[in-house]
């Protein structure tokens, strides 16, 4: 399952798209949400989720990933 970017927080920074291992995310233009270019190889490693200044992305894990999950600290300030 891809992350989801929530467009209304997203100021087009491109910090996820250099941030994600697996090349998940493609910037298009500049100041413009990137798109999700390869969904299947997400790794939910929450390193987009960790490294997005305003909180603009979410990650949705699968149900038998789910036992696995361990989360992340919340950072400080939310």
């Amino acid at each position: 399952m891809p992350p989801v970017i929530n467009m209304e927080k997203c100021t087009g920074c491109g910090v996820c798209a250099d941030i994600c291992p697996t090349d998940v995310f493609c910037v298009t233009e500049k100041k413009k949400p990137p798109i999700i270019r390869y969904p299947e190889e997400c790794w939910h490693c929450n390193s987009c989720v960790l490294d997005c200044k305003w909180a603009a992305i979410e990650l949705r894990i699968p149900l038998p990933a789910m036992m696995l999950y361990v989360d992340a600290p919340a950072k400080a300030g939310q």
